[in-house]
């Protein structure tokens, strides 16, 4: 889905209320605890985080899932491992209602990722 807003506060507004927001919230607070320097901007009508002009991570709510976009999974090492339960692409990971975040490596997955972003790692698809 598309969310037609200006900013993050704004598009955090524009979300339904269910089990969507509620695994975006907590996908967005560990992308922002871990890397507080990133800034949480809107670019293609959804969440980004990085600096400049140099973005790691996307987020966005969708119909059925909520979307995080890493670039290219395979160059995370142990991507497979961290991620099993989920459904992904080269570059997007799908969160449906049915995964419980916390028991899966969703959040180490993110660390590797933006520890790679960190060190100049390329990350982009």
């Amino acid at each position: 889905m598309q969310y037609d807003a200006k900013n993050p506060e704004a598009y955090l507004e524009m979300l339904e209320d269910d089990w969507r927001k509620e695994k975006l919230l907590a996908i967005r607070q560990m992308i922002l605890t871990y890397a507080p320097e990133l800034e949480e901007v809107i670019r293609y009508k959804m969440l980004n985080y990085g600096t400049e002009d140099n973005y790691v991570l996307a987020l966005n709510a969708q119909k059925q899932y909520v979307s995080l976009y890493v670039g290219t999974i395979e160059k995370v090492e142990n991507a497979e491992t961290l991620l099993a339960g989920y459904k992904y692409g080269k570059g997007c990971i799908r969160v449906k209602k049915s995964i419980k975040i916390e028991e899966t490596g969703l959040e180490q997955f993110i660390h590797k990722t933006i520890d790679m972003w960190r060190a100049g790692e390329d990350t982009a698809c």
